[in-house]
């Protein structure tokens, strides 16, 4: 009996864990840069796109800028390298201002 309530109790303690992970699943929209830079990309004689590549290069982190909130994201680097500079929808873990990357594609564009 006292196993049969071991296993009850992890089996709900799983669906918990997921419920929790599902819960902190986000998309969100912005403007892939660096965590360096954020908004205001420093180097003025680069592109958005070619400083924040260069701040990668240098030990940055990817970010996205949304709004006026910067948060820095882990995962899909060369999905990001190729969006930088531009706008993009990211889905992922939000925890505060960090973001664990589950996919990265370009924005659609409404007209």
């Amino acid at each position: 009996m006292k196993s049969a309530m071991t296993l009850v109790f992890a089996a709900i303690m799983v669906l918990g864990a997921v419920q929790l992970s599902a819960a902190n699943q986000q998309q969100l929209t912005g403007i892939v840069s660096d965590s360096m830079c954020g908004a205001s990309h420093m180097a003025k004689d680069k592109t958005a796109a070619e400083c924040t590549r260069m701040c990668v290069k240098d030990g940055s982190k990817y970010a996205l800028v949304v709004g006026d909130k910067v948060y820095t994201l882990a995962g899909h680097e060369p999905e990001l390298d190729k969006l930088a500079g531009e706008k993009a929808t990211i889905k992922g873990d939000v925890s505060g201002t960090n973001v664990k990357v589950s996919s990265v594609h370009a924005a659609t564009s409404s007209k």
